[in-house]
């Protein structure tokens, strides 16, 4: 049995003040909340009070938005997995179509990171997801296979089994369009199947996929009955504390 994972990305958006109200609402609404995984991933300015706060708390963890993969260098703007690590965060989120979009991120880009997360002990939450034209053109799983196989290559079974992989429709994040419970199993069982072609059956059962794109709690119910969909990565919903605590407790009932 997989465990629920729901992740809150705050994107660019609450400051070390905002976090600070947010997490005293938040905490005291989940305070009993332990049947799934909880992880709030802040922007970078806020990673270290949100995870001193989360220090506390045994079942909500931290994670970063994005990160490069080399351990240290001439990279102006960036932060490393070691960097984050020390700021006590557990989870990193790599290859957000956010990044790939507007910032050129591509599947060996995504790669590099993946395994340098991996290797700093990190849990990756790798993203992938098609946009309105791909998916109106009939490109679905090429694009989801293509992505996947470039996002993955060369990670072992025994590594990937522990990788969180967020499906994202690019043209449900942020437009307030969700795909229908049947889109997304749909799209999480053709993933699913990729996986047991790149490792084994038994190693894509265990890898969690979250649903990602316009969550939020009039419909988490539903999607998270999918027999595929292990959780959310939960975008402008989880900007509202009360909102994003309502779709954790509607995950866990499930």
């Amino acid at each position: 049995m997989r465990k629920k994972i729901i992740a809150a990305n705050w994107k660019m958006n609450q400051t070390v003040a905002d976090a600070t109200t947010y997490l005293d609402t938040f905490l005291l609404e989940v305070a009993d909340e332990k049947r799934i995984d909880i992880v709030i991933v802040p922007p970078f300015t806020a990673l270290a009070y949100v995870s001193e706060r989360l220090s506390k708390v045994q079942h909500v963890k931290s994670g970063a938005q994005n990160m490069h993969w080399e351990k240290n260098g001439a990279f102006t703007g960036e932060i490393s997995a070691g960097m984050i690590r020390e700021l006590f965060a557990r989870y990193v989120v790599l290859g957000h179509s956010e990044r790939r979009t507007l910032f050129g991120e591509t599947d060996e880009i995504v790669n590099k990171k993946t395994r340098a997360a991996i290797a700093a002990t990190l849990t990756p939450i790798v993203c992938i997801g098609e946009t309105l034209a791909e998916r109106d053109g009939g490109k679905v799983e090429q694009v989801l296979e293509t992505q996947l196989k470039g996002s993955l290559a060369g990670i072992p079974a025994k590594e990937l089994e522990d990788i969180v992989l967020a499906y994202e429709p690019v043209w449900a994040i942020g437009t307030g369009r969700t795909a229908t419970p049947a889109q997304a199993q749909e799209a999480h069982a053709f993933i699913r199947k990729v996986l047991a072609g790149i490792s084994d059956p038994a190693t894509a059962e265990k890898v969690r996929i979250q649903y990602g794109g316009s969550v939020k709690p009039g419909n988490t119910g539903e999607l998270m009955a999918q027999p595929d969909i292990d959780g959310a990565l939960v975008g402008g919903a989880s900007l509202v504390a009360r909102d994003f605590a309502e779709i954790v407790k509607i995950a866990a009932a499930l």
